[in-house]
């Protein structure tokens, strides 16, 4: 659909042949666009200070940053008087609000009437999750269908008032996503807000702040086709301004100045001789306030890049590309003996349009380690999917699947043949079994010998223990 980094890539398997790869892991990390990557080069020979410098290279980052985030604001549809602040990521941006909504002031001093209180799902995502912890959370735990949980949402506002209502855009295990129209609705008519955890919804459907009306959200450019480092938090301003700055340093200050002890005494009439009491700060208000050090203007760019090509595809088409190969993989994966796709809501499969899961998919093989799958489907096919719980342990465990699943993600440099492969390699291994030996190692589950080779440049370190998996995988 469009052009990727690596889209080309071949990849080493066991026993030494190639295989052009299959990145099913588009949930985890999506390869940047050629646009993105050519965008990154154009800027780099023009290295500077972002707000700090006189000289036209400096004239000209700042500029581009400001763009950015002017293009961001637009891709999403913010609201004119929204605050955009670029983060390292999604989990930064979701910290950076939590922070915010925990310290800020009483409902006298323009804080929300019904204090710091937070409502989330147990399906979340754990970025969308851990930073609310404390008195002031509550978590609802989703209902069997989509209506009885938005029912249950109305109810818990109902009983007892929040500030801000958490949920995921879509969900980064079963790709199913609420109507965020209906979610709105509910919150806004009880009197909170609404924060949204667009990691894996805006690369897969376009969203309109202002339309469906939601107060916060926050995405990452490494899903939305562009490199590691950037991420954003696009919404309401005013309690970002009255929040302390979530980094303390330059660039989110007007004025600094030393707050002396009384009068200067004989011999201290220089104020740097003076003791001092501490220092005066008058912060800078949002976006600002919360940038503090010097930015990553690549990674605003790139995000920004992204955010131009996808707005340039022509209206549906990102949808029905999506929709089209996850529909092929789900049937594909109906034929397969074992094989259990996850669902939370029965009522949500058949979904349609605004509404319809995104491509995402997480499925269980009955009696088969999905880790041990994974590297199968890697080694001997050059297929890259997920294996483990996906920082989503609640959401596992209230799947069945504690132990974790595989899950296929499919974005725009994905096509029908990688689904097929996948489908086809499946079908493979149940019923001939993986060709090559398998051992489990403490990094999981490894070909045995693996004859695969890291390129010479990827592999110009010490030799290193393997780590162990992340316990979002464990």
């Amino acid at each position: 659909m469009l052009p990727v980094v690596g889209g080309d890539l071949d990849i080493p398997l066991v026993g030494g042949s190639q295989a052009r790869h299959a990145n099913l892991d588009y949930a985890a990390s999506a390869p940047s666009l050629v646009t993105v990557a050519a965008e990154v080069a154009r800027l780099l020979p023009y290295s500077a200070s972002v707000h700090r410098g006189a000289g036209f290279a400096s004239q000209v980052c700042t500029s581009v940053y400001e763009g950015a985030r002017a293009e961001v604001a637009r891709f999403l549809g913010a609201r004119p008087d929204d605050a955009v602040i670029f983060t390292r990521n999604t989990t930064d941006a979701v910290n950076l609000l939590a922070r915010a909504v925990a310290h800020l002031p009483g409902s006298d001093l323009g804080g929300p009437p019904a204090g710091p209180r937070v409502v989330v799902l147990d399906l979340e995502h754990h970025a969308n999750l851990l930073p609310w912890s404390g008195p002031n959370l509550t978590v609802l735990a989703a209902r069997p269908t989509q209506a009885e949980t938005l029912d249950a949402l109305a109810a818990a506002l109902r009983a007892q008032p929040a500030a801000l209502v958490a949920v995921t855009g879509a969900s980064n295990v079963t790709g199913e996503r609420l109507p965020l129209a209906d979610v709105v609705r509910i919150a806004h008519g009880a009197g909170a807000r609404v924060f949204v955890d667009a990691a894996q919804l805006a690369p897969h459907r376009r969203i309109d702040l202002a339309a469906l009306g939601i107060d916060y959200l926050a995405l990452s450019g490494h899903k939305l086709y562009a490199p590691f480092g950037a991420g954003v938090l696009v919404g309401r301003a005013d309690w970002l301004h009255l929040a302390p700055p979530y980094l303390a340093g330059g660039g989110a200050v007007r004025n600094v100045a030393l707050r002396h002890l009384g009068p200067a005494r004989a011999g201290e009439e220089n104020a740097f001789t003076r003791p001092s009491a501490g220092l005066e700060v008058t912060w800078a208000d949002a976006p600002a306030r919360h940038e503090a050090g010097t930015p990553n203007l690549p990674g605003a760019a790139a995000l920004a890049a992204a955010c131009r090509a996808l707005a340039a595809l022509p209206d549906g088409a990102l949808a029905a590309h999506d929709e089209a190969l996850r529909a092929r993989l789900e049937a594909g994966l109906a034929g397969l003996p074992g094989v259990r796709v996850l669902r939370l809501w029965p009522d949500a499969a058949t979904k349609a349009g605004d509404t319809a899961p995104v491509g995402v998919v997480a499925f269980t093989v009955a009696g088969r380690e999905p880790d041990a799958l994974a590297a199968y489907l890697s080694a001997e096919h050059g297929i890259s999917l997920r294996a483990g719980r996906f920082c989503a342990h609640p959401l596992l465990d209230r799947l069945g699947a504690a132990d974790g699943a595989l899950r296929a993600s499919v974005g725009v440099g994905s096509t029908a043949a990688d689904v097929d492969r996948l489908l086809a390699a499946l079908d493979s291994y149940l019923t001939a079994g993986p060709r090559w030996r398998y051992v489990r190692g403490a990094g999981g589950w490894m070909p045995s010998p693996d004859d695969r080779r890291l390129p010479g440049w990827a592999s110009a370190v010490p030799a290193a223990p393997t780590p162990a998996p992340s316990p979002c995988d464990a």
